[in-house]
């Protein structure tokens, strides 16, 4: 293997640790805001992100969900007073939670998922989604699978990420996001002929996802629960379980 070969392995190795862990930090815009710790077990593994918001800082980051509410940052927004007082609500029961870094996490899953739903590639999916909606992507790669088709999708740019809804259930918390992204995808039939897609038009694709997270749990992961329809820019590449 070549220094090449063995840089390119590691770097994709450590990004694959760091989504399994707690949702990654790609963005095309860029915000100034202090990096995250990680909370790290005496095995070294990480089991948590300290987001910099201990008690004593907690109405600091109520203060970020207002400034973001009021204006966006990058290309990140909060889209209604629902989803601000949600975010309120939310942090006011895991003081750990930064919307920085969350919206951050969630445009690095977002391009993470749609192109390893494109791969196949299940061990993947199973540790960033739901069940119900594990399944339902199992399900349309088993299809694509069954009939010899084969997908290639690139997310080229998170032109815009916008929460927009957020709330608690019990101590579950809910997250809503609306994603704008440059992709190209292109499927292929068993004879490699192009069946849809193109594999060098880029297109602006809109998707809504929600994340979970149960704030009880020690697994700082936030997984997506839902996928749904977003008019007539939505991402017929990924299936919608709404």
């Amino acid at each position: 293997m070549t220094v090449e070969l063995m840089i390119y392995a590691l770097v994709a190795a450590g990004l694959i640790f760091w989504l399994r862990s707690i949702l990654g930090t790609k963005n095309e815009g860029d915000v100034n805001r202090p990096a995250p710790n990680l909370e790290l077990s005496e095995d070294g593994k990480i089991v948590g992100l300290g987001c910099s918001a201990a008690s004593d800082k907690n109405e600091k980051t109520i203060a970020l969900v207002e400034e973001l509410a009021k204006n966006s940052k990058g290309n990140m927004s909060i889209g209604s007073n629902a989803a601000e007082q949600g975010l309120v609500e939310i942090i006011k029961t895991d003081k750990g939670f930064d919307v920085y870094v969350f919206l951050q996490a969630a445009q690095d899953a977002f391009a993470y998922i749609v192109e390893s739903f494109a791969e196949g590639d299940r061990e993947t999916l199973k540790d960033l989604l739901g069940e119900e909606v594990y399944n339902a992507f199992d399900n349309a790669i088993a299809a694509r699978e069954n009939s010899g088709e084969t997908m290639v999708s690139e997310v080229h740019a998170i032109k815009k990420s916008e929460i927009v809804e957020a709330h608690l259930n019990d101590k579950n918390a809910f997250v809503t996001v609306r994603f704008w992204a440059d992709e190209t995808s292109v499927t292929r039939d068993e004879d490699s002929n192009i069946i849809s897609g193109h594999p060098e038009k880029t297109t602006l694709m809109r998707d809504v996802w929600t994340f979970s997270r149960d704030l009880k749990s020690r697994d700082p992961r936030w997984l997506v629960v839902e996928t749904r329809e977003d008019g007539d820019e939505d991402n017929d590449i990924i299936p919608n379980t709404h």
